[in-house]
């Protein structure tokens, strides 16, 4: 294989790592073609483009590749943080589905490049992405490189421009946030079986079934982006989560609830006139929903939409 195919083999693996750092698909692609766009000089900023005999001169360019992706990221995810804060409603991370289910095509010959699939496992479940948001940026990227892509400290510490100790404080410190939102939790039984219910409930507008389906302290919080009219402000309660649910079927006749993979794990998806104009992941504790994640922010859901 030639290196220039090595070097473009790495996309996929890009993109992996960029999404579980940033929860979009849209900012991790534009990182990876930042990434490119260094390695090939096609940029303006040369100081940081590499010119041919740098190319050359590099024996590992999957490590190159990542470093810098991995630098982008880090820059972005203090201004993003900035960005999520002035967006109007809330933010959540970008959902994706199910690999099989990607939208891979069109006839304007649009649609998501194969290799822009990301790699669904826990790291990328909504509830894991969500805790990541409450972590420092070089925590979140200490704990990425190492504990999901394996990399060692000593390559960390490139990244983050710290030394391997401080970045193993990093990775630990990220761990303990992860483990307590695990603990949080609880055990999960029958996820599947308890979305398939609510669903059902929803559909039936059965408010008593609905109210059982919640945790009392349920929380449901919704992106539109400012793109799309939603929630500006979370729903906390169980009763109020499904009397808001109530009213939304009230309304949404023409509409298709279906069941679908949301980041690796049983959510719910709307379309109407076969195009996905929302998407619901869930956390289940015990056999209640707890929490609600519903994206519809049109720029989110590329992967889901027709064209």
């Amino acid at each position: 294989m030639s290196g220039e195919n090595v070097v473009m083999d790495e996309r996929q693996r890009l993109i992996n790592l960029a999404y579980r750092l940033l929860g979009s698909l849209a900012d991790a692609e534009n990182v990876v073609q930042e990434t490119y766009a260094r390695w090939y000089a096609l940029t303006d900023a040369r100081w940081y483009a590499l010119t041919d005999a740098q190319r050359t001169d590099i024996e590992v360019p999957a490590a190159w590749l990542t470093t810098v992706a991995s630098r982008v990221c880090l820059d972005l995810l203090g201004s993003a943080r900035a960005r999520r804060e002035t967006c109007v409603g809330e933010w959540v991370p970008e959902p994706l589905p199910e690999p099989t289910e990607w939208i891979t095509g069109g006839a304007d010959g649009g649609g998501m490049d194969p290799a822009d699939r990301v790699t669904l496992d826990e790291s990328v479940n909504m509830a894991f992405l969500v805790v990541f948001e409450s972590m420092t940026s070089a925590e979140r990227v200490a704990f990425v490189l190492h504990d999901v892509f394996r990399y060692p400290f000593t390559d960390v510490a490139e990244v983050v421009g710290r030394s391997p100790a401080a970045c193993r404080q990093l990775a630990s410190s990220a761990r303990r946030r992860i483990r307590r939102a695990r603990a949080d939790a609880g055990p999960s039984t029958g996820h599947a079986a308890v979305v398939r219910d609510f669903k059902a409930a929803w559909e039936a507008k059965d408010i008593g079934a609905l109210i059982g389906l919640l945790d009392p302290d349920a929380t449901w919080v919704a992106d539109g982006g400012g793109k799309a009219v939603t929630l500006l402000d979370p729903i906390i309660g169980g009763e109020q989560i499904a009397r808001a649910y109530l009213r939304i079927a009230e309304v949404a006749h023409t509409h298709t609830l279906l069941e679908r993979t949301v980041n690796g794990l049983p959510g719910l998806v709307v379309q109407q006139n076969g195009r996905t104009v929302n998407v619901f992941a869930f956390e289940v504790v015990g056999e209640r929903i707890r929490r609600i994640w519903a994206v519809r922010n049109p720029d989110k859901l590329r992967p889901w939409t027709m064209r």
